[in-house]
């Protein structure tokens, strides 16, 4: 999955641009939509695509996917501080973290294990082998401590007992789950990516309890929960759908950039946000529960598609790579795909 995530936008990106990036064409001084622009970017270099990433606000790190094993970034600093090896997997996706257990739980897609780490030494300790088949995005459930991990290829969500490391039950699904959110009242939603459209199940029962549609969403990726109006945000390609949570409506729909697979709500400030392939983070504004306003874009770089948002400090955090520009094509491959430069993948921090 994390190849395919990484390539798929690759196939779509030309070489003009990627010739303008190693031509060092970096927007990103100026104030933007909102104000905000880039303040930090972060140097991180290192082995493997990227996929998932996620803020932890009280010790500003930020977790990093990199297939084979997980970046640790001090966002105070921009050093990495740890490196997490996932045992026999190349293809390790995101990260769930149980702060208050100590454990963080990696979903690892080509191996169909969970990996646990110890959140004070940044290392693997154990690994959990699921019945799910090609885990993709994992959350963690502290009302429960439950661990749920959305299997792609056999649709379906596992649940782990995150104190004992046990499975515990399957949730089935109605098609091919993506990404997921909860209240913490035992209320969960999941985007179907192949059906667009959202399902609800109960963390405690499994059970499933509402399916409707995300139209009109094509291909619903990112997830991102108001708390405070009960609304869900939904990034699709060149959409992002608000959904009411009690009662499954689409209520507002308003434009954001292309492909997205990432995005984030901060409630302090009301703003919504998307990373998108095309190099730049959608911005939107929550004027109330049902009504929404375009505030713009945020320039950042070509390949930001996923993000983390950091609610205390309101900092919005994405990941790319500069890339070489695609060879010619043959018939042997019609479709060459331009590829990362060796050390230079980047995060880059997005704030006022």
């Amino acid at each position: 999955m994390l190849q395919k995530k990484l390539t798929g936008w690759l196939r779509r990106v030309s070489p003009m641009i990627c010739l303008s990036l190693l031509a060092g064409v970096i927007a990103y001084a100026a104030p933007q939509a909102g104000g905000y622009k880039i303040i930090k970017r972060m140097q991180i270099g290192g082995d493997g695509g990227w996929d998932y990433m996620l803020i932890d606000p009280p010790t500003h790190r930020l977790y990093v996917a990199r297939g084979s094993h997980f970046q640790v970034v001090d966002v105070t600093t921009g050093k990495v501080i740890g490196d997490i090896a996932i045992a026999n997997s190349k293809n390790s996706h995101g990260i769930a973290l149980a702060t208050d257990l100590g454990k963080g739980f990696t979903s690892n897609g080509d191996a169909n294990t969970v990996s646990v780490v110890d959140l004070k030494t940044l290392q693997a300790t154990s690994v959990i082998d699921i019945p799910g088949k090609d885990p993709d995005s994992i959350r963690y459930d502290p009302a429960t401590k439950r661990v749920f991990t959305f299997n792609g290829k056999s649709q379906d969500s596992t649940v782990i007992d995150a104190t004992s490391g046990k499975v515990i039950g399957t949730v089935k699904l109605g098609g091919k789950p993506e990404e997921a959110v909860l209240d913490g009242a035992g209320n969960m939603w999941v985007n179907i990516e192949d059906k667009s459209s959202i399902q609800e199940f109960d963390t405690k029962t499994y059970a499933i309890k509402g399916t409707w549609p995300l139209a009109p969403c094509d291909g619903p990726s990112a997830m991102a929960y108001d708390s405070a109006h009960k609304r869900i945000f939904v990034a699709c390609d060149k959409v992002m759908v608000v959904v009411s949570a009690e009662n499954g409506k689409v209520v507002a729909s308003p434009p954001i950039g292309g492909d997205p697979d990432g995005n984030g709500f901060d409630p302090g400030t009301g703003m919504a946000f998307a990373s998108c392939r095309d190099g730049f983070v959608s911005v939107i504004h929550e004027d109330s529960a049902d009504k929404y306003t375009v505030v713009g874009n945020i320039n950042t770089q070509v390949g930001t598609r996923t993000m983390t948002l950091d609610p205390t400090t309101h900092r919005v955090y994405t990941e790319t790579a500069d890339f070489k520009p695609a060879a010619a094509p043959t018939a042997d491959n019609p479709r060459p795909r331009p590829t990362p430069i060796a050390g230079s993948f980047v995060i880059l921090e997005v704030g006022q």
